[in-house]
């Protein structure tokens, strides 16, 4: 054989062989089923390509379809499951089924600065998935957490757009130092509060509530923390999805006042108490001794106007979000785009906000890895302090509302101190804006030292910019035709954190596993206030945007408050075998808002957990999953004050200087150099239990916090020249019960029917105070931090108790009191505890139903043994003195002896005792939602070009049960437990818009 031929032959040997590699190397179309253990389809169910980031996602009936290179191994997986994987080799068609996890203690948990598996916790924590949120159509994502997280109690008082639930974790501790939870956004502690986080960009979030859980946090973590996780982008396909609602919301029950008829009898009935008007049926003749003209008319014509209707109307609420998520191996993203509005059913009050979030992560080699989360929004919020349903409830409703051409009559009656509430609403009257821009980032750099030892940095600005303008026009009740007034309000915050944290895991003799985690923490805010108010704007058009043109500058003020809190951590896990688990943290926080001798605080932590479902003699069991018992005690700190209190403070003051009006300064509050941190200590256990391959789950939680050296004002002799000063005094403590329970009760031919409950039961209880019971301050040692404390009504005086009504200088028709200590007369010793805003216990159950593509739940909640305090009760709304309009109450009169509400009498200002009258059970149960889906079959959506498509339908509170509403007439009886936005702790007033039923359509579309 020549060269040549030898040359021919190797070069066909050589394409034989590269043609070779090539047919085993290329992409095959591989399809299949994926199953679980019942062999029933997993929809969603992800498919990749082991070592890329090519996959796709299963089909509603499990099915899949990918192209794949022949000498690959597919991974297949899904949330719940053990991944498996399969090389393709030569098959077409893979059929895999996937095994379950056994139960959620498999599931991993954020548990800050790091993750976890549930099985492996050793604190206290409850979740709350993407799942449970998106079930709500919410402006808040900590609406979420009501009913949903044990130890969590979350109110919303009312409906005002852009308003706040108020959250407590496990009770309250402090008198003084705020009770709010810590928010942490992708490992960033916030301090502008997460108003602006869009629900629909969150994952997960986890609530940290005992000491070892909440210790890496330290004074932060003094009430709680809430984790809050957004979501990120996953390496494989690009994802675009589409979520969109729209909704209305209707009034849910309202305060009733008296129509015209029932105000005019009122009316008659006030001054036949005093003899103004004779017993009997009304007479033409009477009533012309009594009403003035425009009432006359309006009984003459039975004219009556509803201004409660008037001012309110039905709102809606929609929101609309596009996100794209994706990625390669080593870059991931996750970007999305938000408009969200709710319009108020009280006119003139809305809410707006526009938000962008970025998240992106990318790998730049096997050693380091950078990502950000950021996210952008801006709001508008409109009626924040308006409020017109108070003024409405009083005004008279046989008044002339309009004139004789169809104009607002200012002033429908003749009293000089109620105007037409309908002129409130007149465009141009009222402007009540708050503009708020807000950039958040978390930005970070991991660096793999070596396999098990990680260094990173978080760094976490976070800017606000928040400017309010409010105008009141000359044509309201506030200014009954003088000047009208004008204010601007601006606050410039800038906060950010700096975070260094090392971790390292080791396993040695494949049984002990050790994991130290060490932190350095710099977080520092800064916040500069303006604000100016003027009187007699010359043009109403100008509203509050030129007030350097008004006649005058009734206040000017600006100013800066600054804190810094420096932090250092460090944590040990111990793990044996999976069995025994040990964590120890120690905290040292330094805070700017204490003096030099107290600045730092050390607050350590231990807890230990043992699964005893792993040890040998639970090994056979065929019912027991996984049983695991945890334990815990430690310390956190509390520096919720406002900086300055260890310092002196002066204030300016004006006085005469020679004839001439001069100003100074004189000493406004003692400061207290031994301020030192308010400390909360808890021992916590926990039983968390698994049954029947996962169909029964939960938690049973137990804890004690006792919390002392309270921050809390000290009242101090006026003589002094001041009201008190800031101190360490008293103690406190909360006691309770949590459990939690998840059950999948039908799991057959498609059908799946599945429960989450949760029970909490708190008792909280101040142990000790600097003297004893603080009646002033309404503290009393064995009582919760707040109380109702005041007369105890027990009925109204009936005329056969005239006599026994006379002790006491009463009469039949007038409040009767409870006499406690029988002295025959009753005084400020005859008040008594009444009651708390703290219920005895609250709950929340949700049920789920799915069938085939068909979804339906229903989340019910309630709270059962706190008291409320209705303000609509007492003073001018209940005034029963027949000048202003009154609540539609079952008042007593001769031939009407009810024991509800006294008699009118026109000689009065308010009734005697009249406090008494405002007190009521608030015990209520919700059905907080109600929602039915249907995702459409898999070839309906792919000849729609989509991955997949869900529409949906849902009701929001369609029903409140509870006396107050029943039987009072009241509105909805959920309160905030502390006050805020202008709502006393435990008190309902006109500040709260009305309940609302909620109606919405949405769409969850995938591409």
């Amino acid at each position: 054989m020549t060269s040549k031929n030898y040359l021919k032959t190797g070069l066909l040997l050589f394409l034989m062989a590269f043609s070779t590699h090539l047919a085993l190397a290329q992409n095959v179309q591989v399809s299949g089923q994926i199953t679980d253990e019942n062999e029933m389809p997993i929809p969603g169910a992800s498919v990749l390509v082991k070592g890329t980031s090519t996959g796709v996602a299963a089909d509603l009936d499990g099915n899949y379809n990918i192209s794949a290179p022949s000498n690959s191994t597919l991974v297949f997986s899904f949330i719940g499951y053990s991944p498996k994987e399969v090389a393709i080799g030569n098959q077409s068609q893979i059929n895999v089924q996937l095994e379950p996890d056994v139960s959620d203690l498999d599931e991993v948990v954020v548990t800050g600065y790091g993750t976890t598996r549930k099985s492996q916790l050793t604190g206290a924590i409850s979740s709350v998935s993407n799942k449970e949120i998106a079930e709500l159509p919410i402006v808040d994502a900590r609406q979420a957490l009501q009913g949903r997280a044990t130890g969590v109690d979350v109110t919303q008082a009312g409906s005002k757009p852009g308003s706040a639930p108020q959250v407590r974790i496990r009770g309250r501790r402090s008198f003084n130092a705020g009770n709010d939870p810590l928010y942490v956004v992708d490992n960033i502690p916030i301090a502008g509060g997460i108003n602006d986080i869009n629900p629909q960009d969150i994952t997960s979030m986890e609530v940290l509530k005992d000491a070892s859980a909440t210790a890496i946090y330290g004074s932060r973590g003094a009430n709680g923390v809430v984790l809050i996780t957004t979501k990120r982008g996953q390496a494989g396909k690009t994802i675009v999805s589409v979520d969109s609602y729209y909704g209305v919301n209707q009034s849910l029950g309202r305060i009733e006042n008296f129509n015209g008829e029932e105000f005019a009898e009122y009316k008659r009935e006030s001054r036949r108490a005093v003899g103004e008007y004779p017993e009997g049926p009304a007479t033409q003749e009477a009533d012309e001794g009594l009403f003035e003209p425009n009432e006359l008319e309006s009984i003459r014509l039975g004219r009556s106007y509803d201004y409660i209707d008037a001012l309110t109307r039905t709102g809606s609420i929609q929101s609309h979000q596009i996100s794209v998520s994706g990625g390669s191996e080593k870059t991931t993203f996750f970007l999305s785009g938000n408009i969200f509005r709710d319009v108020g059913v009280v006119k003139l009050q809305d809410f707006s906000r526009y938000s962008f979030r970025a998240n992106i992560d990318h790998q730049l080699n096997d050693k380091f890895k950078i990502g950000t989360s950021t996210l952008f929004t801006y709001s508008e919020r409109n009626g924040e302090n308006f409020n017109p349903l108070g003024g409405a409830l009083q005004e008279n409703p046989l008044g002339k509302t309009f004139n004789d051409d169809g104009s607002i009559n200012f002033q429908p009656t003749q009293d000089g101190l109620r105007t037409n509430p309908l002129a409130e609403i007149v465009p141009g009257a009222h402007e009540d804006l708050t503009k708020r821009f807000r950039i958040f980032n978390s930005i970070y750099a991991l660096w793999e030292i070596s396999p098990g030892l990680t260094f990173r940095t978080n760094f976490g600005p976070d800017i606000t910019i928040r400017r309010s303008g409010r105008f009141i026009g000359a044509q309201t009740n506030n200014r009954r035709g003088g000047d009208p007034t004008g204010s601007i309000s601006e606050e410039f915050q800038v906060n950010y954190t700096l975070e260094n944290i090392l971790n390292w895991t080791k396993t040695f003799n494949e049984d002990h596993t050790f994991q130290f985690t060490g932190l350095q923490s710099l977080q520092k805010d800064n916040r500069e206030f303006t604000n100016i108010n003027v009187l007699g704007i010359p043009a109403e058009s100008q509203l509050f945007h030129r007030l350097g043109d008004a006649s005058q500058i009734t206040g000017a003020n600006t100013n800066l408050i600054q804190w810094t809190l420096l932090s250092y951590m460090g944590r040990l896990n111990y793990d044996y075998k999976g069995k025994y688990l040990l964590t120890a943290t120690v905290r040292a926080d330094g805070s700017s808002r204490f003096g030099e001798n107290n600045r730092f605080g050390y607050f350590p932590s231990v807890a230990f957990g043992w699964n005893i479902g792993d040890e040998d003699f639970l090994a056979g069991s065929t019912v027991l999953d996984q049983l695991k018992l945890r334990t815990s005690y430690g310390s956190i700190g509390n520096q919720g004050i406002d900086p300055y209190q260890t310092q002196p403070l002066l204030a300016r003051t004006a006085y005469e200087f020679g004839g001439t009006a001069a100003f100074g300064y004189r000493p406004n509050t003692i400061g207290n150099p031994d301020l030192r941190w308010e400390t909360s200590t808890t021992a916590n256990a926990g039983l968390d239990f698994v049954f029947s391959q996962g169909r029964i789950a939960g938690t049973i939680e137990y804890y004690v916090t006792t919390t002392t050296d309270l921050l809390a004002p000290q009242p101090l002799p006026n003589s002094t020249g001041f009201g008190g000063f800031i101190t360490n005094i008293g103690k406190t403590q909360n006691r309770g019960i949590e459990l939690t329970l998840n059950t999948i009760n039908v799991d057959r031919g498609g059908f799946r029917w599945s429960t989450d409950f949760i029970f909490n039961r708190n008792r909280e209880e101040i142990l000790e105070l600097a003297d004893g019971d603080d009646v002033g301050a309404g503290r009393f040692i064995g009582e919760p931090l707040t109380v109702f404390f005041d007369w105890n009504k027990v009925g109204i005086w009936q005329l056969d108790e005239a006599d026994e009504a006379q002790v006491y200088s009463d009469q039949p028709g007038l409040i009767k009191i409870e006499d406690i200590n029988d002295d025959g007369q009753i005084n400020a010793d005859d008040r008594q505890i009444l009651g708390s805003a703290v219920p005895d216990f609250s709950g929340g159950i949700t049920n789920r139903f799915s069938y085939k593509g068909v979804d339906f739940s229903f989340f019910l909640f309630g709270r059962v043994g706190s008291m409320i305090r209705s303000a609509f009760h007492t003073g001018g709304f209940n005034a029963l003195a027949g000048r202003y309009n009154n609540l539609n109450v079952d008042y007593w009169t001769p031939d009407n002896p009810t024991n509800d509400y006294p008699r009118p009498n026109a000689n009065q200002e308010f009734p005697k005792y009249s406090s008494s009258l405002q007190y009521f059970d608030g015990t209520f149960l919700k059905v907080r939602n109600i929602n039915l889906g249907y995702t459409l079959p898999a070839p309906m959506v792919s000849r729609l070009k989509m991955e997949s498509l869900r529409v949906y339908a849902s009701v929001q509170q369609p029903f409140i049960f509870s006396e107050y509403r029943s039987r009072h007439a009241g509105i909805d009886p959920e309160t905030f437990i502390d006050g805020e936005q202008g709502v006393e702790g435990g008190v309902i007033n006109s500040n709260i818009a009305p309940a609302v039923t909620q109606i919405t359509f949405g769409i969850n579309a995938k591409f």
